[in-house]
C-alpha cells in the first residue's frame, strides 16, 4: 500500500522527516504503528526516542528530589524565613514525586542510588538560596528516603505554618 504524500495521515516517513519535522515524525510513526506497518517504521529512531524517554523520567525524578531537598534544607536551616510559599514548594514537589514514582513503580529502586547525587544538588540550590556557606550543610544526606517522602516531615524546629 503505497501512501500519497499530500495526505499527512498515510504519508510513508521520508529519513529527513526527523530531522526536519519532529512533530510530524511522531504523529506518522504513530499511524504506522497503529496500522501495523511495521516495516515502514523509523526504527534507529524510534529506537532512541524510547530509550530518551525512559532518561527524561529518571532526570525528572533528580530534578524534584533536589528542588524538594534544598526546600528541606531551607526550612531546617532558615526557620525564621518560612513561609506558605516555602511550605507549597514542599507538598508541590512531594506529590509530585509520589507521582511520578506511581507511574513508574521502576523508577523506586533508583531512588537510593541517586540520593547522594540528589543531595549534592539540593545543598547547591539551597546554598545560592540562603546565602549560607556549605559548611552549613551536611556532607551527606541528614534526611533518609522515607523522611523525604513523608507529607508529615519537615525538619528543625517545629512551626505554625505545618
Amino acid at each position: 500500500m503505497h501512501s500519497s504524500p499530500t495526505n499527512p495521515k498515510t504519508a510513508i516517513s521520508t529519513p529527513k522527516l526527523y530531522e526536519t519535522d519532529f512533530y510530524s515524525w511522531t504523529q506518522e510513526q504513530a499511524l504506522l504503528l497503529r496500522n501495523q506497518q511495521w516495516h515502514q517504521l523509523d526504527l534507529l529512531n524510534l529506537i532512541e526516542e524510547i530509550e530518551s524517554l525512559g532518561r527524561k523520567e529518571r532526570q525528572e525524578l533528580r530534578n524534584r528530589l533536589s528542588v524538594l531537598i534544598a526546600h528541606l534544607l531551607r526550612w531546617e536551616y532558615q526557620p525564621q524565613r518560612r513561609s506558605r510559599s516555602w511550605l507549597a514548594t514542599i507538598r508541590v514537589q512531594r506529590r509530585d514525586t509520589l507521582r511520578l514514582l506511581k507511574d513508574n513503580p521502576s523508577l523506586k529502586p533508583y531512588l537510593e542510588e541517586i540520593l547522594p547525587e540528589v543531595y549534592e544538588d539540593g545543598r547547591d540550590l539551597a546554598m545560592g538560596e540562603t546565602d549560607l556557606p556549605n559548611s552549613t550543610f551536611a556532607s551527606n544526606c541528614p534526611y533518609n528516603l522515607n523522611e523525604i517522602m513523608d507529607e508529615q516531615f519537615y525538619p528543625g524546629e517545629p512551626s505554625e505554618l505545618e
